[in-house]
């Protein structure tokens, strides 16, 4: 008989956060519960929910300023659930209070923000979750019973934070390896794919600067930009000052299926993410994952866990931070040499079944998971 284990996010069912979901359906030993504060999309199918939704704001405000999981405890104990899994350290701050109360483990997975922005932007940030984060992180560290990290680099951030080396191991999502290229009709031009929420972190501005002295020379490449965010009206204006409008494509948030549809049609992808103001960096990306099992070739940056996924001129290119000049260099060379993206593709695609196969990593966290129960 399976045993429940519950997958906590604050923030359930985000667009950009399926590979949550995507983990814990791939489960085959253990019965996915999915708790948190708001649900931001639609469930998995036949799924188990539980979330404040519907309560009072009040309800919802004391729970995000004191931590206050009785309702939670409440509506969960029919279920006997055997462990907590945590997505985002911010999360696991609330985590750990219904792992005491419930009395069984708690894992924490961190995933990029939650170990790379500075004390100073948490305290700072006006997020009461986050501040929350910064003033218990330390008893998080104390009593989680264990810190899974995205990537080498997490791991090493974490460490640098205090959580205890005996306590934190690396452990990649991966993603379906049996995924294939449909044949889709290709576009009378070349096509460079960038996926991001638009924020300063993902390093769209440079890659638009890079696309300007692509442009000069290349006028059968157009950029496509899908996502959102804070800096999407700059960005725009950027585009039109450098005069791409009509090279430079906007689509907005899209769904993960349509995301992956528009990888099909690439011929690139290109995320030059760069170390925000925050500290903010990628902890690993798993769009990355994507572009690889699709067979397309990579210009992305030497920056947080990204050399974990990408292999410097063998799966892409990776370039300097914020070098617009190096980015426009790598994906003129992509653009020019048609055999080179494919050779790139071929060989990402390995190395992404080889190292990120989603239902080998799972057999691999059920081990964990039995481990600790």
């Amino acid at each position: 008989m399976k045993m429940n284990i519950i997958i906590y996010r604050n923030q359930l069912f985000k667009i950009s956060e399926s590979f949550i979901t995507s983990q814990a359906e791939m489960l085959k030993k253990f019965n996915p519960i999915y708790v948190g504060r708001k649900s931001f999309g639609p469930a998995p199918k036949n799924s188990v929910v539980v979330t404040m939704d519907d309560l009072s704001i009040i309800k919802n405000i004391n729970y995000v300023l004191f931590r206050n999981i009785s309702f939670f405890e409440k509506n969960l104990l029919s279920f006997n659930p055997k462990l907590i899994h945590a997505h985002f350290g911010v999360d696991g701050i609330y985590a750990i209070k219904l792992a005491q109360e419930m009395k069984i483990p708690l894992i924490t997975t961190f995933h990029g923000f939650d170990v790379s922005i500075s004390n100073k932007n948490l305290l700072f940030s006006g997020k009461p979750a986050w501040i929350n984060y910064l003033l218990y992180r330390k008893k998080l560290a104390k009593n989680g019973d264990l810190f899974i990290c995205v990537s080498d680099f997490i791991r090493k951030k974490i460490i640098e934070l205090g959580f205890p080396e005996n306590k934190t191991i690396t452990h990649y999502i991966g993603i379906d390896t049996n995924l294939k290229k449909n044949k889709i009709k290709k576009f009378p031009y070349k096509v460079i794919l960038h996926v991001a929420r638009l924020t300063e972190k993902k390093g769209t501005k440079y890659l638009i600067d890079a696309f300007k002295i692509i442009n000069k020379e290349d006028k059968n490449t157009k950029l496509i930009i899908i996502g959102s965010g804070i800096l999407e009206k700059k960005l725009k204006k950027q585009v039109k000052e450098l005069q791409l409008e009509n090279y430079v494509k906007f689509l907005g948030a899209m769904s993960h299926n349509e995301v992956m549809e528009w990888m099909q049609k690439a011929d690139i992808f290109c995320l030059p993410s760069i170390t925000a103001k925050t500290g903010d960096a990628e902890g690993l990306g798993m769009v990355f994952l994507e572009a690889g099992i699709y067979e397309v070739p990579v210009v992305a940056t030497l920056h947080g866990g990204i050399p974990e996924v990408i292999l410097n001129n063998k799966t892409g290119f990776l370039v300097e931070e914020r070098n617009i000049k190096q980015l426009a260099d790598k994906l003129l060379i992509l653009l020019k040499n048609e055999n080179l993206r494919k050779s790139m593709g071929k060989e990402a695609r390995n190395f992404i079944k080889e190292k990120f196969d989603i239902q080998k990593q799972t057999k691999k966290l059920e081990e964990i998971y039995k481990g600790l129960i």
